[in-house]
Formats: C-alpha cells, sequence, structure tokens
C-alpha cells in the first residue's frame, strides 16, 4: 500500500456552548482523552482553548496530529498527539471484512461509522478507536502528561472526526483515496479464484463438478419455474379497515384500539418492507424487543386519542400524567429517554467519579456556575427549577420541575452546561 498523504484541515472557528462530539465515535474519541489524562485541570483549560478558537490548523498524517495552540497570553505551542498506527497484516484483515460487506462500504463512503464495523474489526483484533492510554503527547510547553493544548487540539479533532471518519483511518495509517482503491480492487477479485484453488464448477481433481449441463439447463429454461421477483415498494401503508360496519362488536372488544393497532401495524410493516427492498442497509444491529411497557408509551407518541391513550396508561400501569411524561421522554430519546424518566439509580463509583469531574470542568472560569445538590444520577440546581440526570449512555439530560413533578426539559447532551444553558433559553 502506498504511504497516504498528509491532509490539513483550516482552524475552526470558536464553539462556545456546543458539545464537541456528536457522534458516538467523536465521543469515544473523547472518552479515551479523558480517561488517560491525570489532570483534569489540564482537561479544562483545553476545553476552553478550543471553545475560543485557539487552535489553529490540524495537520493529520499516519500516527500523529499536529497543531499550534495559542494561550490566552498569546503564547504559541506546537501541540502532536501520537495514536500507534496499524500494521500491514492488520489493514489487510480490515480491508477484507469491510469488502465482504457492502453496507459496510457504504456507511464509510456516506462519512458514516456504524458500531457493528467497529465490532466486526475488533471481533479480527483490530481496535479502531483509541482506548486508555493510546493517546499519548508531545508539546512544545514541555509537559509530561496531557496539557491543556494537546488537551485542545484533541477537542478540536473530535469536531473534525464528526464531520468525516476517514480522519480516524489516515491517524490509523491509510488515507481515503488509498482505502477506497484497496476496496475497489478487492471487491472486484471476490468473483475471482485464487491460484491453485478450485473454480466454483470443479472439484477438489479439477474436473468439472457434478451438476446440470449447460445445454440441458438451456433446453429446460420454459420448464422451470422463473424464481420470484421481489415484492413491490409501498410507498404508504393502508388504511385500516372499518371493523365495525353496523354489527355489534363481540364483549370486551374495543372496535377504535383494534383499527389503531392494525394501522401501526401496517405502518411498522411498510418500514420494514421498504428497509429490505432499498439498495443498502444500514450495520446497526436491530434494537431489542419493546417490553410491553415500553412499546405501550410508543403507541401513545402517535396520539391515538383519549380514550386509547387512557387504556395504554392504565395497561402499562401508568396514570394520564405519568403517561404524557412518558411519551414525552420517548419523543426526545425513545428508550434510552425513557430509562432516563423512570430509572433512579447510583451510578458505580468509576462513573461517579467521571461524571463529577465533568461537572466540575464544565463551566469556564468566570461562568456563572450553578449550585448542584446530588442524590444519585441526579443533580439539582439549589433553589431552582431545573434538574440534571446523567444517563447509563454516560450524557446529561435535561429536566424541568412541573407541577410538583420532574419532566424532560430538552434532548440529552454530553457537556453538563450546555444541557443546562438550553434548559434555560427555554424558559
Amino acid at each position: 500500500m502506498d504511504v497516504p498523504v498528509e491532509r490539513t484541515f483550516a482552524a475552526l472557528p470558536a464553539a462556545r456552548g456546543q458539545a464537541f462530539a456528536r457522534s458516538w465515535w467523536g465521543q469515544a474519541w473523547l472518552k479515551a482523552l479523558e480517561d488517560t489524562a491525570l489532570d483534569g485541570q489540564q482537561l479544562k483549560l483545553g476545553r476552553r482553548h478550543a471553545r475560543a478558537g485557539a487552535v489553529g490548523a490540524v495537520s493529520v498524517r499516519p500516527g500523529r496530529i499536529t497543531a499550534v495552540v495559542q494561550d490566552r497570553d498569546h503564547t504559541r505551542y506546537r501541540s502532536d498527539v501520537l495514536l500507534q498506527q496499524l500494521g500491514a497484516a492488520d489493514w489487510d484483515r480490515f480491508l477484507d471484512l469491510v469488502a465482504d460487506q457492502a453496507g459496510h462500504i457504504a456507511a464509510l463512503l456516506d462519512r458514516d461509522m456504524p458500531p457493528i464495523l467497529v465490532e466486526d474489526a475488533a471481533a479480527a483484533g483490530i481496535e479502531l478507536l483509541p482506548g486508555i492510554g493510546d493517546l499519548e503527547s508531545e508539546c512544545s510547553c514541555e509537559a509530561w502528561d496531557h496539557c491543556a493544548h494537546s488537551a485542545a487540539l484533541c477537542y478540536q479533532l473530535a469536531r473534525l472526526l464528526d464531520q468525516d471518519p476517514f480522519v480516524l483511518l489516515l491517524l490509523r495509517g491509510l488515507g481515503e483515496r488509498e482505502l477506497l482503491d484497496e476496496l475497489q480492487a478487492r471487491s472486484a477479485s471476490r468473483g475471482e479464484s485464487p491460484a491453485g484453488e478450485a473454480r466454483p464448477d470443479e472439484n477438489a481433481a479439477g474436473q468439472p463438478a457434478a451438476g446440470v449441463p449447460a445445454d440441458e439447463a438451456y433446453a429446460a429454461r420454459d420448464i422451470l419455474p422463473p424464481l420470484p421477483a421481489p415484492p413491490p415498494l409501498v410507498e404508504t401503508p393502508g388504511e385500516a379497515p372499518v371493523l365495525g360496519g353496523g354489527t355489534p362488536p363481540a364483549p370486551g372488544v374495543d372496535v377504535a384500539a383494534l383499527e389503531f393497532l392494525i394501522g401501526d401495524a401496517a405502518a411498522r410493516a411498510q418500514r420494514l418492507l421498504a428497509d429490505a427492498l432499498s439498495t443498502w442497509h444500514p450495520d446497526d444491529p436491530p434494537p431489542p424487543a419493546l417490553t410491553a411497557s415500553q412499546d405501550a408509551v410508543r403507541l401513545a407518541a402517535a396520539a391515538p386519542g383519549a380514550a386509547i391513550s387512557e387504556r395504554l396508561a392504565a395497561g402499562s400501569g401508568r396514570d394520564a400524567r405519568g403517561l404524557a411524561l412518558a411519551v414525552r421522554a420517548w419523543e426526545l430519546g425513545g428508550t434510552a429517554g425513557l430509562a432516563v424518566l423512570e430509572e433512579d439509580w447510583t451510578p458505580e463509583p468509576t462513573a461517579l467519579a467521571r461524571a463529577t469531574d465533568r461537572l466540575a470542568a464544565a463551566w469556564e472560569d468566570g461562568e456563572a456556575r450553578p449550585r448542584l445538590r446530588a442524590t444519585r444520577n441526579r443533580w439539582t440546581v439549589v433553589g431552582g427549577h431545573a434538574q440534571l440526570r446523567y444517563g447509563r449512555d454516560g450524557r446529561w439530560w435535561p429536566y424541568r420541575e412541573e407541577h410538583g413533578q420532574w419532566a424532560p426539559a430538552g434532548p440529552p447532551s454530553d457537556d453538563p452546561a450546555s444541557a443546562l444553558a438550553a434548559l434555560s433559553a427555554e424558559g
């Protein structure tokens, strides 16, 4: 493989009040930094530098990223972050597994890195994303650990990774053009038999394998049944039938509810069919089946009407207010949002320490810092009506007190300050 070229990215603008990483792989990059760095204060300073736009153009090449970072006193430092490159054998295995899955190729071309791709690579012994201790730093400030300058560079790179996961692959040793050329060559050779191996129509001795002679198969072309054609794509689900029709329903049957369920089943079937007939399919594994309680909330989110919503509330063990809050949580975050609403849990010591450090470093010097009272995974603003809940996924979910109950008030964020600021902005 040719040595990939270096890529240089222009300095990014300031990012005050924004999360540095929105993609899951960008968040994994920052997690590796935050789990590795020994000095949380340096991480805080690094975030401040990155948010203020103090990181210059970022150069990315195999094994190293480089940028000049400017301190508040305008002193400039060259900072480098190093990540071990993958070896030739690792790249060979990675390219083979990507070439074998059209969905992997399509995802990369769409600037996406689905979790299943990273999981498949890890199963083959290839770690694409860095882990604890994998990110090493070098800086002209001569700090021995991650300093504010190398931390700022890492935070800025997370923004680049959000835009283009090929940046990570280049850092691991292979550029985008080289990777795509290799994939094209391997895909083209999939139909060719390697030298010395029997072709699919030959046995191990090189003799024609048993089967139907071509002339006989051609002669029988009008006898053999054709392969079934795929079903046509259904653009929209059909209308649910009207079940009443003047006939009294059977005792205990709620016709309106049954019609609603039929319509929901048709809509789900249409989505599954559309996915099956699409030219490529996402590599994400299917989500786990919903519990009866979760599915009741999903159904209620479709606004089926007061009577059906009342039955869904009763069947899921909620009252009307509880179902309304659950629907709001579902609309903000699906099953994860619902869990944050309904689960009251205590993070394990390591996760709790990480959450506490994130809170301590979330606000810049000079910013108004709210007083928070911690109760398990919930931090409540003292004397206010706002609360942050720490999810099992490591994200922060804003809540607001409404009529004596805590209600979901916005989407989650990786940055607690951003989550609380969005909550305050909404009133």
